[in-house]
C-alpha cells in the first residue's frame, strides 16, 4: 500500500509515517516511480507506535519495543522491559510537572506581592 493509504488505514499522517520511517520503526520498498510501498503488517506497527506515544512515550522509548511493534500491544500484557521503560518515562514527567509547578507558584508569589494599584 503507499504512504497515503497507510495514513488513512492507521490515521497517521503521512509526515509521521516518513517520521516513523527516519526513525527506523517501519519499513518500505520503493516503488519505480519512487513511491514508497508498505506491506500490510505496517499498519499493525503503525498503531502500536500511536498507542506508545499516546500512553506519553517518546519515538525513543517506542525503539526499545522493537519486535513487538508486530502484535497486538493493546490488550498484550506487558512486558517487564515495557513496564520499566513506562515508568521511567512517567518519572520523568512527574519531574516536568513539579518544575512547572514550581515555576508557576514562584510566579503567582511575586504578582500577589505586586501592589494592586500597578495590577
Amino acid at each position: 500500500m503507499r504512504i497515503g493509504e497507510l495514513a488513512a488505514l492507521t490515521g497517521a499522517s503521512t509526515r509521521a509515517l516518513r517520521n516513523y520511517e527516519r526513525e527506523g520503526l517501519i519499513a518500505s520498498e520503493r516503488a519505480a516511480n519512487g513511491y514508497r510501498v508498505y506491506d500490510a503488517r505496517a499498519a499493525v506497527r503503525v498503531r502500536n507506535i500511536r498507542h506508545l506515544l499516546e500512553a506519553g512515550l517518546t519515538l525513543a522509548d517506542v525503539r526499545c519495543f522493537g519486535p513487538c511493534l508486530d502484535g497486538d500491544m493493546a490488550t498484550a500484557p506487558p512486558s517487564p522491559a515495557g513496564l520499566r521503560i513506562a515508568r521511567e518515562r512517567l518519572a520523568a514527567i512527574d519531574e516536568r510537572i513539579a518544575a512547572q509547578l514550581e515555576a508557576r507558584d514562584r510566579l503567582a508569589r511575586a504578582l500577589e506581592a505586586v501592589p494592586a494599584a500597578s495590577a
